[in-house]
């Protein structure tokens, strides 16, 4: 008894938070992730957040939550609705009439193509050309690069002492065998 006990006692939180994180991710099971593959969301489909890495995502449908390409195109087409953010880096973002943004319009090293009868409640951003993309990803990586070099010159620095020479009184002879 007393080992069955020792046994159930770790192993029982462990299934109550396995069972409870289960029901939450029913819940929110509307969130959708891709690779290379694209999302469609269709006409009277409801759905959370989307994100595309390497593809693009288009909307016909309701989106309750953020919609995210990298490397890749989002288009929200008539008739959608976008609850959050729509965001695009390296890829365009077209918002087509009668569609309504509840968040930002953004697309980094990509263009917006808004029609004039689109709603967007937020701020619609562009910033084109590959420079924006390198502007953010390449300071991180000299400062990560320095630091780098850094530690190297001082590992390689404390490794090379070289001995110093004894002191030889005048008039004796150095021993020179290594």
């Amino acid at each position: 008894m007393k080992y069955v006990r020792s046994v159930l006692f770790p192993v029982a939180p462990l299934c109550l938070l396995l069972l409870v994180s289960t029901a939450s991710y029913a819940k929110g099971g509307a969130d959708r992730t891709q690779f290379n593959r694209d999302i469609h969301v269709q006409e009277g489909e409801t759905t959370g957040d989307l994100t595309c890495i390497n593809c693009s995502i288009y909307v016909r449908g309701q989106a309750a939550g953020d919609v995210t390409a990298f490397h890749g195109n989002v288009t929200i087409e008539t008739g959608a609705n976008v609850a959050g953010d729509v965001t695009a880096i390296w890829g365009n973002v077209r918002d087509e009439s009668g569609t309504q943004v509840a968040g930002d319009l953004t697309a980094i090293a990509g263009a917006v193509r808004r029609d004039p009868e689109a709603s967007v409640a937020g701020d619609v951003t562009a910033l084109q050309g590959t420079r924006w993309v390198l502007a953010i990803i390449l300071p991180p990586l000299i400062f990560f690069g320095v630091i780098v070099a850094l530690i190297v010159f001082f590992v390689v620095r404390s490794g090379n002492r070289r001995l110093v020479p004894a002191y030889v009184q005048p008039g004796s002879q150095a021993n020179t065998r290594a």
